[in-house]
């Protein structure tokens, strides 16, 4: 694959071609490459319970082992539990080239996250760190995140206009103090842009996620999109509203209107079609996972078998 096939990074206002390293980053990631979701896998260590925001569409389970939707585990892993699963897995699947932290919680409002990078890291350099965030800390966390390898980072931004923002989030609790309303969604969107600008500069592969909601962000999706290409975000992944919790009423979109739009976004920014909204602990390749023969075994277990 050439890289010619790849847009460059806009960096301080400046086109930058992606380097080796970077292509690699993306060219092994199921999630940032549709050719790679064929041949290679990722894990989800579930070590993150603690979430600094409440989303009107979120609800965080952590016994569901078949229902598949992000924010669900069947354990929450300690981190030294967490690289027990990942000496597990790689063991048995040589495919799986990224480890992830994506909840079920925020990552980022969890030491956890860090210590288990930290160790997941100094064992296996090769593999790829990945994160998922909200976005709200990662401009005071991404300094930490670099030290610890972490090269790939999905933000979900839902709105990038506060007006929209305050009819998705309840509420958002930065540095001990909790926001509601309009205060709430412009401090998130200021944090998320700012934490993405950082993160770009420091020469992360950076997708942004929107959780489609039809009646409040489906026109907004196009103005995110516009923003997110102009400050080099490398793709985009918009997805379907799965409804719960106070958006229980609403009607997701349907697999043709997504696609429809996701069409119209692809003329302005590269777009994820092949997301399958996964699970906190998924593991293996997209649609394919394998993470209930997991479930539940200790490292003594595992190497008994």
């Amino acid at each position: 694959m050439s890289q010619e096939t790849f847009p460059v990074a806009n960096v301080g206002g400046k086109e930058i071609p992606y380097d080796p390293d970077q292509l690699r980053r993306i060219q092994e990631h199921p999630c940032f490459s549709e050719k790679a979701c064929h041949a290679f896998g990722r894990m989800h260590l579930a070590v993150a319970p603690k979430c600094n925001i409440q989303c009107k569409y979120c609800v965080r389970d952590f016994d569901c082992v078949n229902e598949s939707r992000p924010g669900v585990t069947s354990q929450v892993l300690k981190p030294k539990e967490a690289l027990d699963r990942v000496d597990q897995v790689l063991e048995k699947y040589h495919y799986i080239k990224v480890v992830a932290v994506a909840g079920p919680g925020e990552p980022l409002a969890n030491e956890e996250t860090f210590e288990t990078l930290r160790l997941v890291g100094q064992k296996y350099p090769n593999i790829i760190l990945c994160i998922s965030t909200n976005g709200l800390l990662l401009p005071d966390k991404i300094q930490e995140l670099d030290q610890l390898g972490v090269c790939n980072i999905t933000v979900t931004m839902n709105a990038i206009d506060p007006a929209i923002g305050q009819q998705i989030y309840d509420y958002v609790t930065y540095r001990g103090k909790r926001y509601e309303g309009l205060e709430a969604a412009t401090l998130l969107r200021d944090n998320q842009l700012k934490g993405i600008e950082e993160a770009l500069k420091l020469k992360k592969i950076v997708k942004v996620n929107t959780v489609l909601i039809p009646g409040i962000n489906d026109e907004h999706v196009f103005d995110i999109a516009r923003k997110i290409k102009s400050m080099g975000v490398f793709i985009h992944n918009v997805m379907p509203l799965i409804p719960q919790y106070k958006f229980s009423h609403i009607k997701p979109p349907s697999k043709d209107e997504k696609r429809k739009i996701q069409e119209e976004l692809g003329k302005i920014i590269k777009q994820m079609k092949h997301c399958r909204q996964c699970r906190s602990d998924a593991i293996g390749r997209l649609g394919c996972d394998v993470q209930q023969e997991f479930q539940g075994r200790t490292k003594e277990q595992a190497s008994g078998e």
